[in-house]
């Protein structure tokens, strides 16, 4: 039973940490809704995958570390399981931090965009929707610091209806 316990722990404190955050172009955070954002538009000269590193916020490991613990403690007998429980917190917590890394890592996009004035911009963001290649026309969303390359809206006709 208390096997069963550590393993059901284990499995949802990964799909948690998982879960955490994400840096995708296609989600705002509520903070930056009807908040004024600079534009600034570009041409995109370069796009290529990147992987953004997982964190390591230690979150990961506490949980394995108790978890850990926990069930190096049941192993053995009773004279062992101090010993068992220390062992056991190491791995779990060795453990716990690598999940951590792993499941908050995030495939991602870097794109080199020339603005009109002729400077040159890197951006590193999160694969969204969608499809950025070069020559594309597209616009720098910044936001409190944090800028977004999307795609640039397709200009009208002085007058016409939408």
């Amino acid at each position: 039973m208390n096997k069963l316990f550590s393993v059901a722990v284990a499995v949802a404190m990964s799909l948690a940490l998982g879960a955490c955050s994400t840096t995708s172009p296609d989600v705002i955070k509520r903070g930056d809704a009807q908040r004024l954002s600079q534009v600034q538009d570009g041409t995109v000269l370069s796009v290529r995958p990147v992987t953004v590193e997982g964190n390591q916020s230690g979150v990961g490991g506490v949980a394995g570390g108790v978890v850990g613990g926990i069930a190096g403690s049941g192993i053995g007998g009773r004279r062992d399981a101090p010993v068992g429980g220390i062992l056991g917190a190491v791995a779990g917590a060795v453990i716990g931090n690598a999940v951590e890394r792993m499941s908050t890592r995030e495939d991602a996009l870097e794109v080199i965009v020339q603005l009109r004035n002729g400077e040159r911009r890197s951006i590193v963001q999160a694969r969204g929707s969608e499809a950025l290649n070069a020559g594309d026309n597209v616009v720098l969303v910044t936001t409190g610091g944090i800028t977004r390359v999307s795609r640039a809206p397709v200009a009208r006709a002085p007058g016409a209806f939408y």
